[in-house]
């Protein structure tokens, strides 16, 4: 991960420049790695699917590369369970990400801290941004929100799927115990951010076409969706809802004010 509030700002630059998503620092998911029975585990890794599984949970930047991954925990805990008990939560609650000071979003007054992207199944809070639950209206400021949070959130599941799609060790479950498990799952995101670092490598490993592209709100699906076998060792993290502190709604609303207004897209309200 990054060590400084400059390397931070890199990153969220990037996002702003590919995603227009300002202060934006990731995108974090987590995923049921499917693995057999442990021996003598009980119930620890039946999670709420009913199969054995550990969790991978990653924080990934706006190129796809992981910045940050936790591996290893049990299938019986929920994403934001493991978010929780993870290192890179233990530094965001005590101030030692060393993150870029609060500052507006571009043509705007109010300081908003820098976030990460997650979906429903996390909470809500000053450095973590979700979309509103339930159904909204097109052209309305929570689904404009939400699409634009979605949209930037993309990277996240691409790097999950061309995973999943390249090594195809993640096409089923893993007749391993769950401690080396945790290594084969290791070693496939070293080598994802390995073969995204030079050009030569990412362009083999990642050619045009492999991740979801978007034109004016038109998703086109990366060519990991089309694999030939169902990839069926990773699968989605349960959503138990969580009440969200105001502060943090206060954040959400400032981020959906300014998507209609400075930072609007002229597809926005149409999709």
């Amino acid at each position: 991960m990054p060590s400084s509030s400059d390397e931070w700002e890199i990153i969220a630059k990037r996002f702003e420049q590919l995603w227009h998503y300002p202060n934006c620092i990731g995108s974090m998911d987590g995923k049921h790695v499917v693995i057999q029975s442990p021996i003598n585990s009980g119930t620890e890794y039946f999670n709420y699917k009913h199969f054995f599984s550990i969790v991978l949970f990653a924080l990934v930047d706006a190129d796809y590369n992981f910045l940050f991954v936790d591996i290893g925990c049990q299938g019986r805990i929920s994403d934001g369970g493991v978010f929780k008990n993870s290192t890179l939560h233990k530094k965001i609650e005590s101030g030692n990400m060393n993150l870029p000071s609060p500052k507006p979003l571009p043509g705007r007054n109010k300081n908003i801290p820098y976030d990460i992207l997650a979906d429903a199944a996390f909470a809500l809070a000053n450095n973590v941004m979700k979309p509103y639950s339930g159904i909204h209206n097109i052209g309305s400021k929570e689904r404009v929100f939400n699409y634009r949070l979605s949209r930037a959130r993309r990277t996240v599941e691409n790097a999950f799927g061309i995973s999943s799609a390249v090594f195809r060790i993640l096409r089923k479950p893993l007749l391993l115990e769950p401690e080396k498990a945790e290594l084969v799952v290791m070693a496939i995101v070293h080598l994802h951010n390995f073969l995204r670092k030079s050009k030569s490598s990412r362009s083999i490993y990642t050619p045009p076409g492999t991740f979801d592209s978007e034109v004016e709100g038109q998703v086109i699906q990366g060519s990991w969706r089309r694999v030939e076998t169902p990839l069926t060792s990773l699968h989605n993290i349960r959503n138990i809802p969580r009440r969200s502190p105001n502060n943090a709604q206060e954040v959400r609303e400032e981020y959906a004010n300014y998507f209609l207004t400075n930072g609007n897209l002229p597809w926005q309200n149409y999709v």
